[in-house]
């Protein structure tokens, strides 16, 4: 029973002090572009929408201590200051649980004690975890900085697919995954690497939306006697590394218990076994672990952190997400580990991959980046493991989606971390959309051309259903996700967008289906194939 003067409403986490007018743009302004755009949701002009929902990747707003921190940057092409903050920074979040020692503080004071400098940042000398320090990041480089999550991908698969086919040109490889999302499964498959989907067997089972806020059944874990059985059936040698994405992105954004962690991390280590994070959303898996999980509850953000992170022997990270930043990514991976073992047989891993790094995106010391992002992003890493901000964020997330269910649109429950995603299936339950129709495609195009916002599919189109074997269509879901970004919204504005995709569904009949009219064969064709809505007289 509530007490007197107690409220049931959360106390607000910040102030918002910038504000951007959105533009007045018509119906048949929109629709104008979505032909010369060949309704592609990637290459409509943002400026011209509501409301935008199609990623959360780089497009939050940062903190007044992020902005403040780029006019530290430093611009220098070799061992740019914010390289050693940065790394530091992950050392702390990632590696130090409780104990950060925030030696950013140095720069963002000013400290001007050069041996100070020296011995704590510039000349300090790490080894073990999974950011080296001093000469030992030289002599075994282990951490790599790149412009976005796509490109730490590409660099870890490119550079071990090569080991790999030089090794056995003529095997097979696999990597099993909890929930692949698009750019990690194109850039396994563009290697020759095969990439496997083992979802959670309760993905799709009834929740309650009015259980949101007082349990989590962890729908993003992977099924860890599929993964068993699969190493059984296709061999140790055959799985080169074996993948958790936290949160599942692919997967409704649904979070991973640590418990399942552990758990796959024992099947990985008993067949020794490189287990690595896709970490985009650590922050927001580790507050799903602090509410949810049994036995946590007391434990603060950094020390769950802590935990997950030494069940694993390396992490691809995209930066842009969780809130860090508007841009950069990283592969990190423990000093002298798995991963550094299997693969440095025939030379250093860690020099091999700083190589295609230096080849590819730049200087180690900046990876694509400017010295003003560097900044932003190291600050981001102390944000985002901030409880007020995580549970204001996870808390606008199931609002919006606690109000789609009470309107009877299906979608996935409970809602993940930084997003809604719509159930395509129930949503064209009793019309003659078939799932090679790609209604989720048409439905973005209709929510884009009446009411102004942008949506992403994440089903048979973006994992190319029509592409793919029977067996290889088990590990491809039909969604619809709205991919909320942090920071820049308010309830007035998920109150348009619940309106607009109510709206929709009621008239789920009248949306088009949708066929490929450019590109159908190319790799991640959503973000750029050209695409034909279908209208007969009944739309």
């Amino acid at each position: 029973m509530k007490s007197m003067f107690e409220l049931d409403v959360p106390v607000p986490s910040k102030r918002s002090l910038i504000v951007r007018n959105i533009k007045e743009v018509s119906k048949e302004q929109r629709e104008i572009a979505l032909k010369k755009t060949e309704y592609s949701m990637f290459s409509f002009p943002a400026d011209m929408l509501v409301l935008d929902f199609l990623s959360d990747s780089g497009s939050s707003s940062m903190t007044d201590l992020q902005w403040a921190s780029l006019f530290h940057g430093d611009e220098s092409y070799g061992r740019n200051k914010g390289y050693y903050v940065l790394l530091d920074a992950i050392r702390d979040t990632f590696e130090r649980g409780d104990k950060p020692k925030k030696v950013i503080n140095l720069i963002l004071s000013g400290e001007t004690n050069v041996k100070t400098l020296m011995d704590e940042l510039y000349l300090k000398a790490f080894k073990g975890g999974f950011v080296n320090g001093g000469v030992h990041q030289l002599a075994r480089p282990n951490a790599f900085i790149v412009p976005q999550g796509r490109c730490a991908e590409h660099l870890l698969f490119s550079t071990i697919a090569s080991i790999l086919k030089e090794n056995n040109p003529n095997k097979e490889y696999y990597i099993p995954n909890n929930g692949h999302f698009d750019t990690t499964e194109a850039n396994i498959t563009a290697n020759g690497i095969i990439p496997i989907n083992l979802f959670s067997v309760n993905l799709f089972e009834d929740f309650p939306s009015d259980q949101m806020d007082v349990k989590n059944p962890f729908k993003g874990n992977m099924d860890s006697e599929e993964l068993k059985a699969f190493i059984q059936n296709k061999g140790v040698e055959s799985i080169p590394l074996i993948y958790l994405t936290i949160t599942n992105n692919t997967a409704a954004g649904q979070p991973v218990s640590l418990k399942n962690i552990k758990e796959i991390s024992e099947i990985a280590r008993s067949c020794n076994i490189p287990l690595f994070f896709d970490a985009c959303r650590f922050a927001e898996n580790a507050y799903f672990i602090k509410k949810f999980e049994e036995g946590y509850n007391n434990y603060s953000i950094l020390k769950i952190v802590q935990e997950m992170f030494s069940q694993v022997d390396g992490f691809t990270i995209s930066f842009k997400k969780d809130g860090l930043a508007n841009i950069g990514g990283g592969l990190f991976f423990r000093d002298k580990g798995i991963f550094y073992k299997k693969f440095s047989t025939n030379g250093n891993i860690g020099t091999k991959l700083k190589e295609k790094q230096i080849l590819t995106f730049g200087n180690d010391s900046y990876g694509g980046l400017s010295g003003r992002d560097i900044m932003a992003l190291a600050v981001g890493l102390y944000e985002v493991v901030k409880e007020p901000y995580l549970a204001e964020r996870i808390r606008q997330v199931r609002e919006f989606a606690r109000k789609l269910a009470n309107n009877g649109v299906p979608i996935v429950l409970p809602a993940g971390g930084h997003a809604v995603y719509i159930n395509v299936e129930e949503f064209f339950k009793g019309t003659a959309m078939e799932i090679d129709d790609f209604g989720g495609v048409g439905f973005t195009i209709e929510l884009l051309k009446h009411y102004g916002i942008r949506a992403c599919e994440l089903g048979p189109f973006a994992f190319e259903w029509d592409k793919k074997t029977p067996e290889q269509r088990k590990g491809i879901l039909n969604l619809v996700r709205f991919a909320v970004p942090r920071n820049v919204y308010d309830t007035s504005h998920i109150d348009y967008a619940v309106a607009a995709i109510t709206e929709l569904h009621r008239n789920r009949d009248k949306i088009p289906k949708v066929k490929v009219s450019r590109g159908i064969n190319l790799r991640l064709r959503h973000f750029q194939s050209g695409l034909l809505p279908i209208y007969t007289n009944e739309n």
